[in-house]
Formats: structure tokens, C-alpha cells, sequence
């Protein structure tokens, strides 16, 4: 159902996929990724990065032995998350097979409700690993100074750049419901095809982008972790 362009773009499976739906050509950006940041860190949180960067915070005792216990906790949130979306998917799932059945008096399917499930795996989402991050943060802290400066430099760029974050993320169910009405609309002009066929598309695509989201969000903890487990 979707057209003949192809993305160029390398990035993240999000991206690549919101554009696939959407049937647009996306390449790398032109900027650099320190150009970009530039503009999006004010004044304020410059000062706050480079007073990070310059000072020298003190490591605090007993780091090692939980880091063990924060990078299990780090797999016990991801695939407590996931579990979340492949429940709801299943749910979805159930939901289409029971609108594929020839009642005469069922509703047409509507995105308003795709759309409060999916805003709300993304306050899950962002509560969840929020909390993780931070508490891999005072892991850190407590390793070495050195492992503190970037606890700290964390600290700051997540507070400078969580709005943009989120407010970009926030996009994400509007197009979603645009590959939905996509979806709604070649499925009618259709000829011979199965009853809400195209739901299960819209389902598995929805999955699909869920799961990619949940990759991005993850990068932060991922690069935190990642720090933990240099010796």
C-alpha cells in the first residue's frame, strides 16, 4: 500500500520506519551533531554543561557492588516494557478479530483509540526508564570522579534536552494516525480484499514503531551502562 520512494536515511529504525509510512525520502542531516546541539542547549544549559565538564565531584564508596544489580535492573525494566507492548498488541490483536466478525451495527474503526493506548506505552515508557537512568547515575557517581563528571554531564543533558525529547516524540501517534487514515483509505478502494485486513497492518506497524521508540529511549541508558562496565 505504500509508494515506490525509499529512504536513504541510516538512523535510527524510528525514523526510518515514520518515513517509510509516510512515503517520504529523508537523508543524513547536513549539520554536524555538535552544530545541532547548539542550538538546541540555551545559555543556561551551556553554563550548567561546562560546570559539569570543569568540576571534579567526589567519588562516593560502594559502587561496585551494586552495579551488578543496576545492570539487571536495567534488563528487568526493558523487558517489563516490552512486555507492555506485546500485551497490548495482543490486546489490539483480539480487538481486530472481533471486528472482523459480520456484525451489521459495528462501529467503524476509529484511531482515537490507538492513539490514547499509544500516548499512553509513551508515559510508561518515559517514567520508567526515567527513573532508571537516574538511579544508574548515582551508580556512577559513586565509581569514580571521573565516573561522576559524566553522571553529572548526564544529569544536565537530560534536563536540557528532555522537553525537545518529549515534545518530539509527541509527534509520533499524529503520524501514526496518518498511516492509519492511509491505510483506511486504500483499504476502500480496494477491490476483493479481507474484511479489516488493513487493521492488521496498522497493528503490526504500530508494534513495529513502538518498539522502535523504545530503542531510542533506551540510548541513554544504554551509554550509562556502557560506562559502568569499564573496569
Amino acid at each position: 500500500m505504500q509508494g515506490s520512494k525509499r529512504t536513504a536515511f541510516s538512523g535510527p529504525a524510528l525514523v526510518r520506519l515514520l518515513a517509510h509510512f509516510a512515503d517520504l525520502d529523508v537523508h543524513e542531516p547536513a549539520q554536524s551533531l555538535s552544530d545541532r546541539l547548539s542550538q538546541w542547549l540555551g545559555w543556561t544549559d551551556a553554563i550548567a554543561l561546562s560546570t559539569a565538564l570543569a568540576s571534579d565531584p567526589p567519588a562516593v564508596s560502594g559502587a561496585r557492588s551494586v552495579a551488578r544489580n543496576v545492570e539487571e535492573e536495567c534488563v528487568r525494566v526493558r523487558t517489563s516494557l516490552a512486555g507492555a507492548l506485546a500485551r497490548e498488541d495482543a490486546a489490539a490483536h483480539r480487538r481486530h478479530r472481533a471486528a472482523a466478525q459480520p456484525v451489521t451495527d459495528q462501529p467503524a474503526a476509529d484511531y482515537a483509540d490507538y492513539r490514547q493506548r499509544y500516548v499512553s506505552l509513551q508515559q510508561a515508557m518515559d517514567t520508567d526508564i526515567g527513573a532508571l537512568r537516574t538511579r544508574l547515575r548515582s551508580t556512577l557517581a559513586a565509581r569514580s570522579p571521573d565516573m561522576a563528571r559524566l553522571a553529572v554531564v548526564d544529569a544536565v543533558m537530560e534536563q536540557a534536552l528532555s522537553a525537545r525529547e518529549r515534545s518530539l516524540l509527541a509527534h509520533v501517534p499524529a503520524l501514526l494516525g496518518k498511516h492509519f487514515e492511509r491505510l483506511k483509505r486504500a483499504h476502500a478502494a480496494a477491490e476483493a480484499t479481507p474484511p479489516n485486513a488493513w487493521l492488521e497492518v496498522f497493528r503490526k506497524d504500530l508494534q513495529s514503531v513502538l518498539l522502535a521508540e523504545l530503542d531510542v529511549r533506551f540510548q541513554p541508558i544504554e551509554g550509562l551502562l556502557a560506562a559502568l562496565r569499564i573496569r
